[in-house]
């Protein structure tokens, strides 16, 4: 036991102060992506002349803390799932690590949870106030359905991502709901042709999951994470991979 800790990628880890670790564990270099489907939806509301800064700050801010709960979730998760812990090659993370423990990545994961539905509940106030209840009581209902996904992802004991639906999740989330709701809470306007553009955020959302999918593919398989180059082999995920771009 002693020489399996000795050679270890935990005992190799170089220290960092707990701040370094909380702000590694946000993955910052995720963000662009996630804001990628609100600066479309804002141009494309800018464009129509219909647009406020203050929902796009809100909007920006809101979805900022919910990349950053998925992020932790997915931290937790993985570990809790296995996928983090069996020779995953990708950078080590948090919990798997041991210099952040599960315990507090959960306490994190509620304090993210809280910080993102106060946010989204300040948006809607200021982005719906002059709509009906029924625009309110929607996004509300879709507010609270993304702070669920980005939990469940990975994390709990059933997580979506393991059964396969990560790629569907990422389309929707990071494609039709960030840029069609947030052309809508700027301009209380749907147009069809919008979904084209979201659906094109939604594709490279997807194409940056399949290339982590595909560098995990061997993990994925020990942790039974049944992502698409797990369910139908590397050479098709290559594949579909040259879809997801092309069709973007």
């Amino acid at each position: 036991m002693e020489s399996e800790l000795v050679n270890s990628p935990q005992s190799k880890l170089p220290h960092r102060s707990m701040k370094g670790l909380w702000i590694e564990a946000a993955r910052p270099r995720t963000l662009p992506l996630a804001l990628a489907s609100i600066l479309m939806g804002s141009f494309l509301a800018a464009h129509e002349g219909d647009f406020s800064w203050k929902i796009f700050v809100l909007t920006a801010l809101t979805t900022v803390i919910l990349q950053v709960l998925s992020n932790f979730a997915n931290d937790y998760g993985d570990t809790q799932n296995g996928a983090d812990l069996t020779g995953r090659q990708g950078p080590m993370r948090a919990v798997q690590s041991g210099q952040i423990t599960q315990k507090q990545m959960l306490q994190a994961i509620v304090f993210t949870s809280s910080l993102a539905l106060f946010s989204g509940l300040a948006l809607l106030y200021f982005a719906l106030k002059e709509a009906d209840m029924q625009s309110f009581l929607m996004f509300l209902g879709l507010g609270i359905l993304c702070i669920l996904a980005a939990i469940t992802y990975t994390a709990g004991k059933n997580p979506y991502g393991y059964a396969g639906f990560g790629d569907i999740s990422v389309l929707i989330f990071f494609g039709l709901v960030g840029v069609l709701g947030t052309y809508f809470l700027q301009t209380k306007t749907f147009q069809f042709n919008i979904i084209l553009p979201a659906l094109t955020s939604g594709f490279f959302a997807v194409a940056v999951l399949n290339i982590n999918n595909l560098r995990d593919i061997d993990s994925d398989k020990l942790a039974t994470k049944k992502t698409i180059p797990v369910r139908f082999g590397k050479s098709f995920g290559i594949k579909y991979h040259r879809f997801l771009v092309f069709g973007g």
